[in-house]
């Protein structure tokens, strides 16, 4: 598993780590900040779900009045993760 770490911008929660093996599939998800109870929903979901699944039902969604929401910041972080392991030849 490649581990990733990505710093949320416009979210209650401040960070993302999160892990992809080298066909794209999601291992563990972990918030630090937000709304508990559902990031750590949203994490469960996402364990064994390919990243480019992920962000097709993820992108875009919003919180509130935000233009983004965590959901939303993990489909960017998951993006830059999946480009990565391109480049690499992952």
């Amino acid at each position: 598993m490649n581990k990733f770490t990505y710093y949320t911008q416009g979210t209650c929660s401040s960070q993302i780590d999160f892990e992809l093996d080298d066909d794209g599939v999601i291992g563990d998800v972990r918030f630090t900040g937000g709304c508990h109870g559902n990031l750590q929903g949203i994490s469960v979901l996402l364990r064994g779900m390919k990243a480019s699944e992920a962000v097709s039902k993820l992108q875009g969604i919003r919180c509130g009045y935000k233009n983004t929401s965590c959901p939303d910041q993990l489909a960017f972080a998951l993006r830059q993760a999946l480009t990565q392991n391109a480049s690499a030849g992952k």
